[in-house]
């Protein structure tokens, strides 16, 4: 790719995290364009739907995902508080840009969905914890990393949604823990 050409994706890329951060996933991709100081035919050139574009706001974030999880992993205490904190972070990682939990909630275990492996990732790092948790027998065993996205996915849309602070979402975090330990 020419230097030009990739000054003006990473342009593009960090003006729609910042706008889709501010008003959600289905912000104006027009918008989005002008504010890169591009052309909207230069924007689908490097990204030709929408998802494409959401796919390169991520990829940061995932990185970020495999390093939360190891942070979750080494959290010191009882083993609820280890799932509680990594629910929390879990929430966080969702969360950064407005509408972004039902976005990767809805796309979890959707195969065909542009974000499948964001959402594997995640997955992943949730069966990470789980699979630790496991083997202090602490958690159930019947419980998939997929239940657990979806689950603690819907408590992060409905925080999303309702703008609710983290305080009130704690309690719902709470009650899936505890339905999870053994």
């Amino acid at each position: 790719m020419r230097a030009d050409a990739k000054r003006n994706r990473d342009r593009i890329v960090e003006v729609a995290r910042q706008v889709f951060r501010e008003q959600g996933y289905d912000a104006s991709l027009d918008l989005i364009a002008k504010q890169a100081g591009v052309g909207p035919g230069t924007l689908y050139r490097h990204f030709p739907s929408r998802d494409d574009l959401i796919d390169a706001v991520m990829q940061a974030w995932v990185d970020h995902v495999e390093e939360t999880a190891d942070k979750a992993l080494a959290h010191e205490g009882a083993p609820r508080d280890v799932l509680l904190n990594w629910f929390e972070e879990y929430v966080r990682l969702i969360s950064v840009h407005k509408g972004g939990p039902a976005k990767i909630t809805g796309a979890m275990g959707d195969e065909a969905s542009p974000i499948r492996t964001k959402c594997e990732v995640l997955q992943s790092a949730s069966g990470r914890v789980l699979d630790q948790l496991r083997s202090e027998h602490a958690v159930r065993e019947d419980v998939t990393p997929l239940q657990v996205a979806r689950l603690v996915g819907g408590v992060a849309t409905v925080a999303d949604q309702s703008d609710l602070d983290a305080a009130a979402v704690r309690p719902m975090l709470e009650v899936l823990a505890d339905g999870l330990m053994t």
